[in-house]
């Protein structure tokens, strides 16, 4: 977004803070340390931009009440890369989240960019979630697990929750290759599968526990990134997730089965993961996670071990020290790290990576 595009958009916000709009944001910047980089096994120390333990941003969030339950809500997101003042999401302006819609008791109606129920289903039982250590690190969709040109219905009731979205053109953004822009962006009447997704959701959450069940399915099309390259080849992801808590311990599991038609020789796989949060005094926390990725019939696979610890310094700034190990199998050379781009070793080789940031919210 140019200057005078950001400084338009605070000063709408603020000068209509009596309507319910909401200007928040998250800044988190890492200092990481890779080993065994590339086919030397060089060692390299970054400021990685996508992420540390989230990914920073800035967004605004608004609501109007319309009368008898109803109201209309809006988002605007944009991923910010701290390290060098960038944008992320492939330099969108609100590459994050950008949407309007209506909602009301039962549930709401959006439409634009916006998260797939995909991201829905892991929020809860995926304990380290996006940070540079984890599941992104195997799966680099699942962090970035967002639509454009997208219509989506998501409803509450009880301790059940459903969910389902569309979208005639899934990716407008040419960043890659790279899951920040994949080079689909469909909406073509002389191909009206290309560039499609779906996803849908079904979750319930207790007073201690949660379960949810998602699938998501994309489709390619001409000039695609990642191999989806024409419109009748789809990736499907469906998954099972859940979570536990018992006073200061939470604990989650998930299985994500995927099936890619653009992978000919391995397009079936599984990754999985178990983790444990536990809060030992109200300032300070640590979590472990545990992920495997196999692919059906194939020597490949990776797995990834990650520790977290985090100290509070107020309720909005924290420091935060992680450690990760992966070690990939067959031709795999999967990074331990989704922070920056690049950074992965040798195939079939193993890596450690060792971070420490600091994050604050507003």
């Amino acid at each position: 977004m140019k200057p005078a595009l950001l400084t338009l958009a605070l000063v709408a916000a603020g000068s209509v803070q009596a309507q319910g709009v909401t200007i928040y944001g998250l800044l988190d910047q890492a200092v990481e340390h890779l080993t065994n980089v590339g086919a030397g096994g060089d060692r390299l120390t970054r400021m990685p931009g996508l992420t540390g333990t989230f990914p920073s941003r800035l967004g605004f969030r608004g609501s109007e009440d319309l009368g008898g339950g109803l109201k209309a809500v809006f988002t605007l997101e944009q991923g910010l890369g701290v390290d060098s003042g960038t944008l992320n999401q492939g330099g969108r302006a609100f590459g994050r989240q950008a949407f309007v819609g209506l909602s009301g008791p039962w549930g709401s109606v959006t439409a634009g960019r916006q998260y797939s129920m995909l991201y829905w289903s892991q929020l809860d039982a995926d304990i380290l979630g996006p940070g540079a250590f984890g599941s992104g690190s195997l799966d680099s969709y699942l962090p970035n697990a967002r639509v454009d040109n997208a219509i989506a219905y998501r409803g509450t009731f009880g301790a059940w929750s459903v969910g389902a979205m569309g979208s005639v053109g899934r990716d407008a953004v040419n960043a890659g290759p790279s899951p920040s822009g994949t080079n689909c962006a469909g909406e073509n009447p002389a191909d009206t599968q290309a560039c499609r997704e779906w996803s849908a959701l079904l979750k319930v959450d207790g007073a201690q526990w949660g379960l949810a069940l998602a699938v998501d399915e994309i489709r390619g099309g001409a000039g695609a990134f990642a191999g989806l390259t024409g419109s009748a080849m789809k990736d499907r992801r469906s998954t099972a997730a859940g979570w536990f808590k018992l006073d200061a311990l939470k604990l989650g599991a998930g299985l994500i089965a995927r099936r890619n038609d653009a992978s000919a020789a391995t397009p079936r796989s599984k990754l999985w993961y178990v983790g444990a949060s536990c809060a030992l005094t109200p300032a300070f926390s640590v979590d472990a996670e545990l992920f495997k990725l196999d692919f059906k019939d194939s020597d490949n696979q990776a797995t990834l071990a990650a520790l977290r610890a985090t100290y509070g310094l107020s309720k909005r700034t924290a420091l935060y020290a992680t450690a990760g190990r992966i070690a990939n199998d067959g031709t795999l050379a999967l990074s331990v790290s989704n922070a920056a781009a690049g950074g992965g070793p040798a195939a079939g080789a193993s890596q450690t990576g060792l971070a420490a940031g600091l994050r604050h919210s507003f």
